[in-house]
């Protein structure tokens, strides 16, 4: 019996965007709420340390089922078009963590700088101008948003 087929249609499943999307939201949501499973809930009146957190992560769950069901009935996109979707998700997820790491040490300019641009090798349709000025942009908005309007302590530059 050959198994090559199924393969190659399981393949196709997984390679669609919002398949993956949809896993990576209940795969979240799923471990959010593993990890919240022993903060005290309350109630909407007298919330808890774990009510807000495991309200988003059964809202992530919910949107990721939806997303999910969504890229299953979708029909599959040429695999090729796939391939340049690792490239997103890989970029994303490590401008994500250099910023996580970074940012206290680092300081809120470097840290955004970094996101922004390991961020912008997603794709090859952001120029250098585009990518200066979203940097720019967040810097300035998480400042104002962050440290001047909530007052919340982060380093602006690297402590030297």
């Amino acid at each position: 019996m050959n198994t090559q087929p199924a393969q190659s249609n399981a393949l196709q499943i997984l390679a669609r965007k919002d398949v993956l999307s949809g896993l990576l939201f209940v795969f979240l949501a799923a471990f959010g709420l593993w990890a919240s499973r022993n903060y005290a809930v309350g109630t909407a009146l007298r919330m808890g340390t774990g009510y807000v957190p495991r309200l988003l992560c059964w809202v992530l769950l919910g949107l990721g089922v939806i997303v999910l069901v969504q890229g299953l009935r979708a029909p599959a996109p040429p695999l090729q078009q796939t391939m340049a979707a690792w490239r997103a998700v890989i970029a994303v997820t490590v401008g994500l963590v250099a910023f996580g790491l970074s940012l206290e040490t680092l300081g809120l300019v470097v840290a955004i700088g970094l996101l922004i641009g390991i961020g912008a090798l997603a794709t090859r349709a952001l120029g250098l101008v585009e990518t200066l000025l979203a940097a720019v942009a967040l810097i300035v908005l998480s400042w104002a948003i962050f440290i001047l309007g909530l007052g919340i302590i982060i380093p602006i530059w690297p402590e030297l």
